[in-house]
């Protein structure tokens, strides 16, 4: 009988381990690579300059740019927040497409491309880890979904995360600026 007592421990243990680590694997598992770095080339179309029109009534501009050799996407955005800036950079590592979130919380979310549609007409980034975030409870922008509509439009939302609970802040269109996009990213934004 203890015989069987044991037997039945290591069986209900392996089984246990072997769900846990499924369970691990597709948490982390995300889009393939491929798909990820076809969002990321979908997402160098949107360089040049933006107007966003928040859902609860602020607009910021916002410049996008493709540096470091095509290796990464600067996001630069004034407005959002009175005489602030804030940027995003977007880059591709190993197989996951990653952005990183340089927020007037005065940390740095990274977040890792999550769900890609097949069409790239959406992307969403969830939190990963950050800099200056002494634990997960520590305010800060916890997830982003992009939603394109043509090459000119799109829209953005983001997560705010603290002391546990998520909760999503606003919708912000965007909206390409007309002749706009070859020049400095700083220029005019703050006057």
């Amino acid at each position: 009988m203890k015989r069987h007592s044991i037997i039945l421990g290591v069986v209900l243990s392996v089984c246990a381990l072997s769900l846990l680590q499924a369970g691990e694997k597709s948490m982390d598992a995300g889009p393939d690579g491929e798909k990820s770095r076809k969002a990321f080339e979908h997402l160098k179309k949107l360089s040049g300059d933006w107007e966003g029109k928040s859902t609860k009534g602020w607009t910021d501009r916002t410049s996008y740019r493709v540096i470091a050799g095509g290796s990464c996407i600067l996001d630069l955005s004034y407005g959002a927040h009175p005489n602030e800036w804030m940027a995003s950079m977007i880059h591709m590592d190993g197989d996951r497409l990653m952005l990183t979130h340089y927020c007037i919380a005065k940390n740095q979310p990274r977040l890792v491309a999550t769900e890609i549609a097949d069409d790239l007409s959406s992307i969403t980034f969830t939190f990963l880890d950050g800099t200056n975030l002494p634990s997960r409870d520590k305010g800060h922008m916890d997830k982003c979904l992009i939603r394109f509509e043509g090459k000119d439009r799109f829209w953005s939302r983001w997560t705010w995360y603290q002391d546990g609970k998520e909760s999503w802040m606003e919708d912000i269109e965007h909206r390409r600026l007309e002749g706009k996009g070859d020049g400095d990213p700083l220029d005019g934004a703050a006057k």
